[in-house]
């Protein structure tokens, strides 16, 4: 427990307002790449119109990207690229919630790297070729409260042509300059802050789980969890509860730094194989299907019981002594955020594809298999789906 290693270069700026700060802040380049996302909600919220008055003041230059959709492909990741070259675009500006910052990561590698990006993810299909050149510097402002990705290089890109949803990036992508302002998630729809609300919970309660969970990224998870639970349900009924916003948005900033300490488990890469075969369903939902058993299986065997019962207690249970509690938690908290009832079923998913997603979770992504607290077979995988599909 008592040794890690980390390291964060991202400048963070955290708080109601702080977007008004931006253009204070040197530009880590001249132009700005900015990305936002395919929907209307950026430009007509007058986020965009904001961040782009901030980078004037700041003295940088800016050419808008706005195709980033909710899971993201490595299609747009190239043509984003093509656009940062063509504009003569030397920086990026991640404008959006974990889809656009997690496309920041590949379109800041493949815009100065030759090839397409499959030549670069490791997994699945990729090549894992090396990357040569360093990717442009991000700036990432986060809309949305969920992925935590504004504090590390990393993001999940989906491959139509092969089912595949994989992780990319690295250290050398982290964002050089964060904003985090709740103020931009006032107007996030009550379904999304529930979906969005329980990724972050899922990022801090599978560091608790995971096997190399150390004495930082516990103290820091278990203060995310207890943030989460307490207040998610409050964003989910009264989106302008600002105090409520910032409270989640902390939760999900701080599940950014505990995942640079210590590795979620295979309940996100079971997510990412179920919305890389059915790339419509949003990926905080998808968590939610398989939360229950997937929890279920390590609590069977007893191999983290006190984890579960700290987890417990940060969420309210005060008196849990039964990793069990944890379950009932868990419950609660979706029952009172209106997604308890969620399952596969519900999204097109069939029962026989249990084993081809079981199958699809390993090959993506199976270096979070190595994170769990015990061994997870195929077998293992496919009654975890199996039992979330109805």
């Amino acid at each position: 427990m008592m040794k890690f290693n980390f390291n964060n270069p991202t400048d963070l700026y955290f708080g109601t307002g702080s977007l008004n700060e931006l253009g204070s802040h040197t530009m880590p380049g001249k132009k700005a790449l900015v990305l936002i996302s395919n929907g209307r909600s950026t430009i007509e919220n007058g986020y965009l119109d904001r961040t782009l008055a901030e980078l004037k003041r700041a003295g940088a230059e800016a050419a808008v990207f706005a195709k980033i959709m909710e899971n993201p492909v490595k299609e747009v990741i190239m043509e984003g690229a093509d656009f940062a070259r063509e504009n003569g675009c030397d920086f990026i500006v991640a404008l959006g919630g974990g889809a656009v910052i997690d496309s920041s990561a590949a379109i800041s590698a493949m815009a100065v790297n030759e090839g397409v990006l499959w030549d670069y993810v490791c997994g699945g299909t990729g090549k894992c070729r090396p990357i040569i050149n360093k990717g442009l510097p991000v700036v990432a402002i986060a809309t949305t409260s969920g992925t935590g990705s504004e504090m590390n290089g990393f993001g999940v890109i989906s491959n139509l042509e092969t089912n595949e949803k994989i992780g990319f990036g690295g250290p050398a992508f982290t964002p050089v300059l964060a904003i985090v302002d709740p103020e931009l998630m006032l107007t996030v729809p009550p379904k999304y802050t529930a979906y969005q609300g329980f990724d972050a919970l899922f990022h801090n309660t599978e560091v608790m789980m995971s096997k190399g969970v150390n004495i930082l990224s516990e103290t820091i998870a278990l203060s995310a969890i207890e943030s989460i639970a307490k207040y998610l349900p409050r964003a989910v009924k009264d989106g302008r509860d600002l105090e409520a916003r910032e409270h989640v948005a902390y939760g999900s900033t701080m599940a950014g730094i505990t995942m640079q300490l210590t590795s979620t488990t295979a309940q996100h890469s079971m997510e990412h194989s179920m919305s890389a075969y059915h790339h419509e369903l949003p990926h905080g939902a998808g968590l939610i299907m398989i939360s229950k058993a997937f929890a279920e299986f390590f609590i069977e065997k007893h191999v983290c019981d006190e984890q579960f019962i700290k987890m417990a207690k940060a969420m309210g249970l005060k008196h849990a002594d039964r990793p069990e509690d944890f379950i009932t938690a868990l419950v609660r908290l979706q029952e009172a955020c209106g997604v308890a009832d969620l399952k596969m079923s519900d999204f097109g998913f069939s029962a026989d594809e249990a084993m081809t997603l079981a199958k699809g979770a390993r090959s993506m992504q199976g270096g979070l298999f190595e994170a769990n607290p015990c061994e997870m077979t195929d077998e293992d995988c496919a009654a975890i789906f199996e039992k979330s599909y109805c």
